[in-house]
């Protein structure tokens, strides 16, 4: 835990905190949804006379879907679907501008704002430094400009190589009012980057004090595949489009293995961007294998991470490459492959004991993805009972960080309400 500054801000509440959340919510990331969730639901448990609202990146379906007020993360964004050419860059431009104002201004109207999560402080896909770069540092400096307390909560970041975006980066990290991270990786990189990290704490990623069906070992017979729309890291925008080109192709001669073996393959995504990898997988199977019964292979629709986890639960073992597919996966107590393409995949796969069962998703390697596949399966009744003993202490540890959060947060704000109401 990192505390900095003094005093709970402006002044405190007459009658309720004012919690803002902060990011990328209400876009579609199931993962980043279900951060936003595991935190309403503390706050609206805690703090029930919090008065909430979001900063972010999809404000319709906040409003809709969560019941809170929500005002766009990018002033751009109500020109997104009419502007373009020269004019929708004069506008991006003028909206970096505009934006420093606009979040200043929506800071200052909160005692406190929260991040929920996310790989807000992370470059593992491709990020150029005036989005979330530009995005954090505007927020954390507007809380220590107005003394709210800004706190980023299980987030998770790693080493980057553009230098003006790892500036942008600790700069925001370092203005913050509270920091812990989703994992130790993530610290450390944090610290690798000159920070100091002494005082910053590490606990599991927020989604697994989410509560989840009844434990269901789901059917043998049938594999869950978690796809993604992969095109590399930060590092890698030259070479997108072939990195796309040979995970598609590797993931569908897998996909291809199973169901050649009597494998029942239900296909998951866990962001609009992972669309097109979904489609391409289930066209190569019509090119490959056209006469495959349409009940071996089915696409799962699904919009947000309770959708995902009802989907999930019938399949008994599980193949992903998202991060939140293998956590959704992982919190099911379901035997899991993680063909990652960041440290946190491997770092929540260690933490459930799965180690073995981890491949760096730039070097996947299709004859070892079914050799550990085959021992998956073998292990599959031990492998469960480790991951929900896991699960277990992951909730009590979210449960200690939400105590954490109470006292570092509002507590100031107790006595100041208890002498509003008497007055």
């Amino acid at each position: 835990m990192t505390v900095r500054g003094s005093g709970g801000g402006r002044g405190v509440p007459v009658a309720a905190p004012r919690v803002g959340l902060f990011g990328l919510l209400g876009a579609g990331n199931l993962g980043n949804d279900a951060s936003m969730e595991s935190v309403l639901s503390y706050l609206r448990t805690e703090h029930p006379d919090a008065v909430l609202d979001a900063m972010c990146k999809g404000p319709e379906h906040v409003r809709v879907h969560y019941g809170i007020e929500a005002v766009p993360l990018l002033w751009y964004h109500q020109y997104e679907q009419r502007a373009s050419g020269v004019t929708a860059i004069a506008l991006k431009v003028l909206g970096k501008g505009v934006d420093a104002f606009r979040t200043a201004s929506w800071v200052r109207r909160h005692d406190v704002v929260m991040v929920p999560g996310m790989g807000v402080l992370e470059t593992t896909t491709p990020l150029r430094p005036w989005q979330t770069p530009y995005a954090m540092f505007l927020l954390c400096a507007s809380g220590k400009i107005f003394r709210t307390k800004v706190a980023l909560v299980s987030v998770g970041a790693n080493v980057m190589n553009q230098r003006l975006t790892r500036l942008l980066f600790k700069l925001a990290a370092r203005l913050a009012f509270y920091r812990s991270y989703r994992d130790i990786g993530s610290r450390e990189a944090m610290r690798q980057l000159g920070l100091d990290t002494t005082r910053d704490q590490v606990y599991p990623d927020l989604v697994f004090s989410i509560p989840v069906p009844p434990y269901d070992p789901g059917d043998a017979q049938s594999v869950g595949v978690g796809l993604m729309g992969y095109r590399g890291t930060n590092d890698d925008r030259s070479q997108a489009d072939e990195i796309y080109a040979s995970y598609i192709k590797k993931m569908s001669a897998f996909v291809r293995w199973l169901v050649d073996n009597g494998r029942r393959v239900r296909l998951f995504v866990g962001d609009p961007s992972d669309d097109r990898a979904l489609h391409d997988i289930l066209a190569d199977l019509r090119t490959h294998r056209p006469d495959l019964e349409p009940a071996q292979v089915v696409a799962e629709p699904v919009t947000s991470f309770a959708e995902l986890t009802r989907a999930m639960a019938p399949v008994g073992t599980v193949v992903a490459t998202r991060y939140h597919n293998v956590i959704c996966a992982l919190k099911l107590a379901k035997p899991t492959i993680s063909l990652g393409y960041a440290a946190k995949n491997v770092a929540v796969m260690a933490d459930a004991g799965l180690s073995d069962f981890c491949q760096l998703v730039g070097r996947l390697d299709v004859d070892l993805l079914i050799e550990q596949f085959t021992e998956l399966e073998n292990r599959s009744a031990q492998l469960r009972q480790k991951i929900a003993e896991r699960n277990a202490v992951n909730a009590r540890l979210l449960d200690d960080q939400f105590a954490t959060l109470s006292a570092v947060l509002f507590r100031e704000s107790e006595p100041a309400r208890a002498e509003a109401e008497h007055r």
